[in-house]
């Protein structure tokens, strides 16, 4: 098995790193930069659990040199996505699957999915369908991220908590690709279930991060601070009922109350979220793959989300203040 890691940065560097130390798949890492030079000259390096190991790794800087993969996983945030799908196409053979290790709603989303939307673009995060048209939907298999990594250096990788990737094919049918996938990530010690409603799974997670992402942005506040105030713990939950209305429309049921889900984000601690991180060191943030996307499918289904119009509408401009939108 050749696997890929497009965007090799905390997730995608803790994932090729265990496969990688497995020795099952040949691993190939693109990154750039001092993460890449790092890598090149000394490995990988995983700390997890209070152990350092160096892991070799092919890393490279471009699509070009790594060639045709079994599996390429994106690890990139939305927004890159439109600039990136070229730049992968050398990755890309006959049956080349891509593993779409986004955050939030993905630009395959109706693809294979049964109803009067199936087909229909996001434009949200696939502006003018140049996504769809460089990485195909029928390509795609989905991917839940649930561990927590940080590149506290170049090429150290720092994996803090968790080990899940639930994978699932849009159709919901358990292929041969993806059970091969799966396989090869238990191998590595992942859990990697593979799941028949992977957009079940996809809106659970998303369900926060539409409204934590946003609301700490605007507030700079921590996880546990935001859901120990009421207001802004309020505004988070009616965020999160406009969002569930929205994706029950879509067909989703979901597995728990919004009251769990933020009981759920209360446990995560002083956590800054990745919106806020990004705010802070004036980088681009998730804001359409998060929350816009909300509001567009809501239009779609037809659905009231006043709470998330007006979060939107703030955060956009937050972020365009701060030079990050």
């Amino acid at each position: 098995m050749k696997l890929c890691v497009f965007g090799a940065g905390a997730i995608g560097g803790l994932m090729a790193a265990k496969l990688a130390a497995k020795g099952d798949v040949a691993v190939t890492v693109i990154a750039r930069g001092p993460h890449l030079e790092a890598m090149q000259a000394r490995g990988l390096t995983l700390r997890t659990e209070g152990t350092e190991t160096v892991i070799p790794v092919r890393a490279v800087a471009s699509a070009a040199e790594a060639g045709p993969q079994d599996y390429v996983v994106v690890t990139l945030k939305s927004h890159s996505l439109p600039g990136a799908a070229k730049q992968m196409q050398p990755l890309l053979g006959p049956e080349t699957a891509i593993v779409s290790a986004v955050n939030g709603i993905p630009w395959w989303y109706f693809h294979k999915l049964a109803g009067p939307w199936e087909g229909r673009r996001v434009e949200s995060v696939d502006p003018g369908g140049v996504v769809s048209e460089l990485l195909p939907p029928e390509r795609a298999i989905g991917c839940i991220v649930y561990p927590a990594a940080e590149v506290p250096e170049p090429g150290v990788i720092e994996h803090t908590y968790g080990d899940r990737f639930t994978l699932g094919e849009p159709d919901g049918q358990k292929t041969p690709r993806a059970t091969a996938l799966s396989e090869a990530l238990i191998a590595a010690g992942f859990k990697a279930p593979v799941r028949p409603k992977i957009r079940d799974e996809m809106w659970v997670k998303l369900w926060g991060n539409m409204a934590f992402n946003p609301i700490s942005a605007l507030t700079t506040a921590t996880l546990d601070v935001l859901i120990a105030d009421d207001g802004q713990r309020g505004v988070a939950r009616a965020m999160m009922l406009e969002g569930q209305a929205v994706a029950e429309k879509l067909g989703v049921r979901f597995a728990i109350d919004v009251d769990k889900r933020i009981a759920g984000g209360a446990e995560v601690g002083a956590h800054k979220t990745s919106m806020l991180q990004d705010l802070e060191r004036g980088r681009p943030m998730e804001i359409d793959a998060l929350l816009g996307v909300v509001v567009e499918l809501a239009e779609l289904v037809e659905v009231p989300v006043p709470t998330c119009r007006t979060v939107l509408a703030l955060v956009r401009a937050r972020g365009r203040a701060a030079g990050c939108y």
